[in-house]
């Protein structure tokens, strides 16, 4: 038979504790009196060897606290999906996580409500050509020719949409008379602007390759061999980098004025993307509203790189962004941070301490104030009513008070040690949303302010697009021409220019009417 030895820390004889000592449970008062007493001094003396054990790990170097908080981290980031977290749906693999939905039901019906405009096929113009479809038994009758004059009315139409790969060449001949009879000189013609060498591609060449390489977000490689495949023609790499940076130069004039109408707007919304650029980590800065878009480069993410892109310095609205700590450095505008990562935050705590209430009751407070937001909009509304907004505020105040219950400040450390004291992901939550209650509610208060930073994720999902398909940009003039572009175009988009159009416009020198 196995025993199990307990051990001693003041220096008393040791027990030896059978294995079915606790079969025979207790029957009378005494004896459950006499059971608790000994079940309190065992316990005493495991705390009294949890203590033992701590000092010898210290001993060692070994801090377990710090020990157990880096075991909790590996756990949080192992199970970070793109449900509880900013990762990408892309990056959750082939084991895609539990749906967790954030909506709220409206009670519609599934599928397009009243009202909403079909995405069909559209018929572009008039027919080219049209078939006639006779009836088969009269093809062949005598009388055929004659019924098709008066005979046959029209009982049905089909169209079919298609389109034609085709090229286009066209030859400038350049005359010269010898001996001009009035002049008595040699004149010769010219070849007109533009025109510089023997074989050259013209600009819907250079259009198609710039729309591809930059809103289609097609490699250089893959855009020559689709030139080739499509249309005959062989048009490298390097040519496909030249062609963009001639579309950037047609749009160039009209790139300061969409900053210019950034910053002049109320709300603006801020983000920032790493996109590897030289071999190095640069990072994209955009800074977009509904009706404009403009994004530029840098080598740095946060201060110095706002202040590169020129938006932040100057603006004085509503800032909407990340909650990323470079943007409260700013400090001559309001912020607004994004509900929808504070709905994943907030996630991933429940995840992860699942017997804390905190966490679900401030992901319902916020998803509450969102539908009641969207319910007054729908009707016309264009604030919610003081008491209504008195509820949210004593209703959040009420769940960080339980926040700081469930999940209370770290002691003070018996020695100060430099350097930031560690609190852990759920205690900076908390802290993040007693410290910044207006910005976090003010979607609600203020209703041009959305609930989440979509719109600026949105304009920059094209430059996560380009990094996946060609893996960088070889040099920052090719990042800066790549953006660019993209900023006309996205902005031409939500101003309804479809992007050929756009661009056919810039290269007539009329890049102004996407303003």
């Amino acid at each position: 038979m196995s025993h199990r030895r307990k051990v001693k820390s003041d220096g008393e004889k040791d027990e030896v504790l059978s294995p079915n000592e606790n079969e025979n449970p207790p029957t009378t008062r005494e004896d459950l009196l006499r059971k608790i007493k000994e079940l309190e001094k065992k316990n005493k003396d495991l705390e009294e060897e949890v203590e033992i054990l701590k000092e010898i790990l210290q001993t060692k170097g070994v801090d377990l606290e710090g020990v157990m908080d880096e075991i909790k981290e590996l756990r949080r980031r192992v199970n970070m999906n793109s449900t509880n977290s900013s990762k990408p749906p892309s990056s959750d693999g082939y084991r895609k996580p539990s749906p967790k939905s954030q909506r709220v039901r409206t009670g519609k019906k599934r599928g397009g409500q009243p009202g909403h405009i079909g995405h069909g096929i559209v018929i572009p113009h008039e027919a080219d050509v049209s078939i006639p479809c006779y009836p088969s038994q009269c093809e062949n009758c005598p009388r055929f020719d004659d019924c098709k004059n008066s005979g046959f009315e029209t009982a049905e139409k089909r169209y079919t949409v298609d389109v034609e790969f085709s090229t286009k060449v066209t030859e400038h001949v350049v005359f010269r008379h010898r001996r001009c009879p009035e002049s008595l000189e040699d004149v010769s013609g010219e070849f007109p602007e533009g025109v510089s060498a023997h074989v050259q591609y013209g600009d819907s060449v250079a259009i198609v390759a710039g729309l591809l390489n930059t809103y289609g977000a097609v490699s250089d490689q893959r855009i020559s061999t689709l030139m080739r495949s499509l249309f005959g023609i062989t048009v490298s790499p390097g040519t496909v980098v030249s062609m963009v940076d001639r579309c950037h130069r047609m749009i160039v004039p009209v790139l300061e004025q969409i900053k210019k109408k950034v910053i002049g707007s109320e709300v603006v919304n801020f983000d920032e993307t790493g996109a590897r650029t030289e071999g190095k980590l640069f990072w994209v800065h955009n800074s977009s509203t509904p009706e404009y878009t403009f994004q530029t480069i840098s080598t740095r993410r946060g201060t110095i790189g706002m202040e590169e892109n020129g938006v932040l310095p100057a603006f004085r609205g509503v800032a909407v962004h990340d909650c990323w700590m470079s943007y409260w450095k700013m400090d001559r505008i309001e912020h607004a941070t994004c509900g929808a990562h504070f709905l994943r935050e907030l996630t991933a705590i429940e995840e992860m301490e699942p017997e804390h209430l905190w966490p679900k009751q401030f992901r319902e407070l916020l998803l509450s104030m969102k539908s009641m937001k969207e319910s007054v909009q729908e009707s016309g509304g264009d604030s919610l009513q003081n008491d209504v907004l008195d509820g949210f505020s004593e209703r959040y105040d009420a769940i960080m008070a339980l926040a700081d219950m469930e999940c209370p400040p770290p002691p003070e450390p018996s020695v100060r040690k430099r350097g930031r004291r560690k609190k852990g992901k759920e205690r900076a939550l908390i802290e993040r949303f007693q410290a910044l209650k207006g910005s976090v509610c003010m979607f609600a208060y203020d209703f041009r302010v959305p609930f989440d930073n979509n719109q600026a994720e949105r304009d920059v999902r094209n430059v996560k697009t380009k990094i996946k398909v060609s893996g960088c940009f070889r040099s920052m003039e090719g990042a800066s021409n790549y953006l660019g572009v993209m900023s006309y175009l996205s902005t031409a988009r939500k101003h309804g220019i479809n992007p050929l159009e756009a661009m056919y416009a810039a290269f007539d020198g009329k890049p102004d009417i996407v303003l």
